[in-house]
């Protein structure tokens, strides 16, 4: 683990990925997309409050001996470092200043950003969108199906912040309770019926942002031959590459490449 506990250069940034369920860090070197370091992984503490999460993102730092930029991606509309709503986290987010507290945990640049945009930025920079990641590259959405759907929509390769695609209504209902991988795991659902339902909101999608590519991440784009055959679409589909790594690459890049700020 060659960054851990060196003099920290903004080509290595600490990203932090928060999930619903657990939260997740590494240093990345961002000139190359790659984690330096393993993986630190802790769950996220129920309540998901400001204070027990920003509490969970000081042990991390501790555990890195980390004194360096740092890259927060998060669940939520985060605008101005504000974070303006709460995806399967405690409602006491909602317009909470939370680049200002993250501020407070270093004297080196941060940001703090959508977990799905972080996703996106380090798949459109790294992973399955890098063909299209310039000036003419048209309009790319990314998917991320997971606990709930997070969404991350380029158009010429600039990102479109906050798009928050998984909470559109399809006949009624939200779609991420639908077409999230955890409805199909707490339904039992097989890969034909909840592909095909995944395929409805991906159409509506489609029919609405007319993207020229579609890249479906989350853990599931790792299992594409068991529901890809059942996507009946347009754009270009394709499955991210980045893995579980890409919420704390783009992160990352958010902070160290991308804007952080001191």
């Amino acid at each position: 683990m060659p960054a851990r506990g060196k003099a920290a250069t903004m080509d290595r940034v600490l990203g932090i990925d928060v999930g619903g369920t657990g939260i997740k860090a590494g240093v990345v070197d961002i000139a190359q997309g790659k984690l330096l370091t393993g993986t630190e992984k802790i769950p996220t503490p129920q309540p998901a409050t400001p204070a027990g999460i920003f509490s969970a993102i000081e042990q991390i730092l501790e555990k890195f001996h980390w004194d360096g930029p740092i890259g927060c991606g998060f669940p939520a509309i985060v605008k101005k470092g504000v974070t303006r709503s709460a995806a399967n986290i405690d409602r006491e987010w909602i317009g909470y200043d939370a680049l200002g507290q993250l501020k407070k945990l270093t004297s080196h640049p941060v940001n703090i950003i959508n977990d799905a945009d972080a996703a996106g930025l380090a798949e459109m920079r790294f992973g399955a969108g890098k063909p299209f990641n310039h000036e003419r590259g048209g309009v790319v959405l990314m998917i991320t199906l997971g606990t709930g759907i997070g969404s991350a929509l380029f158009v010429n390769g600039n990102l479109l912040p906050n798009s928050e695609l998984g909470h559109i209504e399809i006949d009624g209902v939200e779609a991420e309770k639908n077409a999230a991988t955890v409805i199909r795991e707490r339904n039992g659902w097989s890969w034909e019926e909840w592909g095909r339902r995944v395929n409805r909101y991906l159409q509506t999608l489609e029919f609405l942002l007319s993207p020229d590519v579609i890249i479906v991440g989350g853990g599931v784009s790792e299992s594409k031959e068991k529901f890809f055959p059942f996507l009946n679409l347009q754009a270009c589909l394709l499955a991210a590459k980045m893995g579980n790594d890409a919420g704390i690459v783009g992160a990352a890049l958010a902070a160290g490449e991308l804007g952080g700020a001191k």
